[in-house]
Order: C-alpha cells, then sequence, then structure tokens
C-alpha cells in the first residue's frame, strides 16, 4: 500500500509540475503576444492610415516604418481583437518598445497623433489648397470647392476674392484626417481668436476692416524685403488711402500682370487693365496679393504716422526703399533706381 500511495504522489507531483510548466509556457506565450516589445524604430514613427487602406496595407507599414520584430504575432492578436473590422483613418505614432496591445488598442480606438499644420509664403487659393493637401487627408479639389463657391464665402463673412484672408499663417496642431469642413472651421475660430479686441481697435483706428488690413499687408510684403519696413511702407499707403491718391503699388501690377518674377515695370504693364491693377483704379484692389504673414498685418495695424507719399526701391537693389514727401524728390530717387538697373541690364 505505501508503494502505491508514494507512486499515486508521484503521479500528483508530475502533473502539477506539468501543468505549472504548461501554465507558465502559456503566460509566457501571452506575455510575448500581448505585452512583450514588439516595435523597435529608433525614435517615435508615424503610420498615416488612409480610408482605402486594408489590414495587409497598415501591416505592411508597420514592417517597414515601424520596425514590427514578429509581424505575424500582432497580426494573431489583430484578429483575436477584431481589428481588421475596425480599421480606423488617422495619423498613429508607433514608439520604441511598443507592444501589439498598446498598438493594437491605440489604432483600434483611433487614438491619432495630432499633426503640426504650418502654412505661410503662400500667394493664391490653389497654392494654399495644394499645401494642406500635402499635409493632411483631405484633397486639393475638395477644399477649393468650398473656397470657390460664393455663397459659402458669405455666409463666413468674406467673398471668393477676399476667402484667402480667413487663413491666419501660424502653427496648428490638428487631426491629420480632419476633413475640409472641420479644418475651416477651425480656421474660423482661430481668425477671430486674432482678430481681438486690441486688433480690432486698430484696424478702426486706421480707417480699414480687418480684411482691409489684410489686403493691404498683402501689398506691403510683396513691396519689401525687409519687415522692420513694414510700418514705413504701410503707413505711406494708408497717406494715400487718406488723400484718395491711387496706390500705385508695383506687387499690383505684377499680380495684374501675373508674373511676381518682373524686376522692372514698363508703361505696357501699368496699362493692363484688371482691378488690381492700383495705377488705374483707386482704393485697395478686391483681394490679397498673397496670404500675409502675422508680423505683416501687425506692420500694417502698427504703421508708422509719417507724411510720406512716394517710395521706389534703393538704387544698391537691397529690397529696401527710399521714401519722399513730394513727387520731386521721388522722381530723383527713381532716377538713381532706373539708374542701377540699366547698369545692371535689367528689362
Amino acid at each position: 500500500m505505501k508503494k502505491v500511495f508514494a507512486l499515486k504522489q508521484k503521479w500528483i507531483y508530475a502533473l502539477i509540475v506539468a501543468f505549472a510548466l504548461c501554465i507558465g509556457g502559456l503566460g509566457l506565450y501571452a506575455y510575448r503576444l500581448a505585452y512583450a516589445p514588439n516595435f523597435t524604430p529608433n525614435a517615435p514613427v508615424r503610420i498615416y492610415i488612409h480610408p482605402e487602406d486594408t489590414f495587409d496595407a497598415v501591416c505592411q507599414q508597420l514592417r517597414d516604418s515601424a520596425h514590427c520584430r514578429s509581424l505575424s504575432s500582432f497580426r494573431l492578436l489583430a484578429d483575436w481583437m477584431k481589428y481588421p473590422r475596425y480599421i480606423k483613418t488617422g495619423c498613429y505614432a508607433i514608439r520604441p518598445g511598443m507592444s501589439n496591445l498598446e498598438a493594437i488598442r491605440m489604432l483600434r480606438g483611433g487614438q491619432q497623433e495630432a499633426v503640426e499644420l504650418t502654412f505661410n509664403n503662400i500667394r493664391t487659393k490653389q497654392e494654399l489648397a495644394e499645401r494642406l493637401d500635402e499635409e493632411l487627408m483631405l484633397t486639393a479639389d475638395e477644399l477649393l470647392a468650398f473656397l470657390n463657391d460664393s455663397a459659402w464665402c458669405a455666409g463666413q463673412g468674406f467673398d471668393t476674392a477676399t476667402i484667402c484672408t480667413l487663413f491666419i499663417p501660424n502653427t496648428y496642431e490638428v487631426y491629420w484626417n480632419t476633413s475640409a469642413p472641420a479644418l475651416l472651421k477651425r480656421m474660423k475660430r482661430e481668425y477671430q481668436r486674432f482678430w481681438n479686441p486690441e486688433r480690432l481697435k486698430k484696424a478702426e483706428a486706421a480707417g480699414l476692416t480687418p480684411v482691409e488690413v489684410s489686403i493691404l499687408a498683402s501689398i506691403v510684403e510683396e513691396e519689401t524685403a525687409a519687415p522692420d519696413e513694414y510700418p514705413l511702407v504701410a503707413g505711406l499707403y494708408i497717406n494715400r488711402l487718406k488723400r484718395g491718391m491711387l496706390l500705385q503699388a508695383d506687387p499690383t501690377v505684377k499680380y495684374a500682370v501675373g508674373d511676381f518674377s518682373l524686376q522692372r515695370i514698363l508703361y505696357v504693364h501699368l496699362e493692363v487693365d484688371s482691378p488690381y491693377n492700383t495705377y488705374k483704379y483707386a482704393g485697395l484692389p478686391p483681394g490679397p496679393l498673397r496670404i500675409p504673414s502675422i508680423q505683416c498685418i501687425d506692420g500694417v495695424l502698427n504703421y508708422t504716422h509719417h507724411h510720406y507719399l512716394y517710395m521706389c526701391a534703393k538704387e544698391d537693389l537691397s529690397g529696401r526703399h527710399n521714401f519722399a514727401r513730394t513727387l520731386s524728390e521721388h522722381n530723383r530717387n527713381a532716377q538713381r533706381y532706373q539708374a542701377a538697373l540699366n547698369r545692371l541690364r535689367i528689362r
């Protein structure tokens, strides 16, 4: 009996050990499947999931960009958690040491990483739409459908010529898959935040609306390459507006001609019949020549109070200007500038 009992005990111990080993093995497998680090990029990387992307396409990004060590384990856990049924568009950050479970929960839950949206040095609606197309999931055509819709623009307080003044160049955190309507709502909020009571008061003091400030700023920014000249140039144009004088701003002629590369404005250019040609039409043009920077908008709002009515590029071709109160003084400045162009054979 003792031998039988001892034999039973050995079997029981063996079963316990085998069970423990089995549980331990399953636990280790579960740990490796769900909790062990499975992504080894050198630094956080972003993957972008488009509406048409399949589960295989997501896996390929995880392999190629996020350096997934065991794609089979990711696939197995993702299938078990039904992620292929719930693929969500967006931009997602995969960090070094991330586990399968962390990655799947993030992807399945749509826990996106915000992207920094920056746009500057933009002239036209087409350029703006293409820039945003490059940085976000939306398309240029989707955005242009709104920006060229006169009814929609009117509802925002603009028209199709001035709608670009809605966009204040800055860096914004947005989700990569934000829609065109959602982005435009965000830009409207940023516009309203930018045009705070202080800026509105300065615009009113200058006799301008916020849209007119942006239009004038677009001329000023095209006119001078020196930001410290912004307030001076703005003051000159405001002086001319108040006196009912033609602005006679060369950048508006370039815009009317459709060639910003012009180095010399000729009489034939001045005769172009366009509402943007301020040598022919009084007041501000119907829309901005570009989307002006915040620095230039503030330069207009804080314009210098002086008596200058004329300006001409300096003869050193530095991009800076000589300012004048009288036409005779201006003509002397212009003669020096024209002589410099002639010496360099700039036509």
